[in-house]
Order: C-alpha cells, then sequence, then structure tokens
C-alpha cells in the first residue's frame, strides 16, 4: 500500500478548513504553545480520518467498477 500525495493533501486542506471554521474561531483569543499542540494534533487526526475515508470509498468504486457503469445509488430500483 502506498500513500497517494494527491488524496493527502486535499484529506489535509479538508481538515484545515474544519478546524479553521470551527475550533479555530473559539480558541484564537487564548491560543497558546499548548492549544496550538492540540489543535495541530486535531488536524492530524481529521488528516487521517478524511484520507481513510476517501481511500476506502473511491477505491471500493474502483475496485467494484461502479464508476464505469454509473450506479452510484444503492435504493434506485433497476428498470
Amino acid at each position: 500500500m502506498f500513500i497517494d500525495s494527491l488524496r493527502l493533501a486535499e484529506a489535509g486542506v479538508a481538515a484545515a478548513l474544519i478546524l479553521g471554521s470551527i475550533a479555530l474561531p473559539a480558541a484564537w483569543n487564548a491560543l497558546d504553545p499548548t492549544i496550538g499542540a492540540v489543535l495541530a494534533t486535531m488536524w492530524m487526526i481529521l488528516t487521517a480520518g478524511v484520507y481513510a475515508l476517501h481511500a476506502v470509498t473511491f477505491d471500493c468504486f474502483r475496485l467494484t467498477g461502479q464508476q464505469r457503469r454509473r450506479n452510484f445509488s444503492l435504493t434506485r430500483s433497476r428498470r
């Protein structure tokens, strides 16, 4: 298994947007090295989670061939 750098960059940006919009405004007035370390740890955890979610989702689509068939809905009836 290898790390896809483009997928990792996308996950890092997504995690930064999440933290930047939710956690950073609340912690901005009390920002110190401890809170900075907590935010950095949260960013790494979110990046890993988003990367894993994208990897599982898109690799599943690639392995099952759903992208070619355009069959993305699990509830759509087959007529």
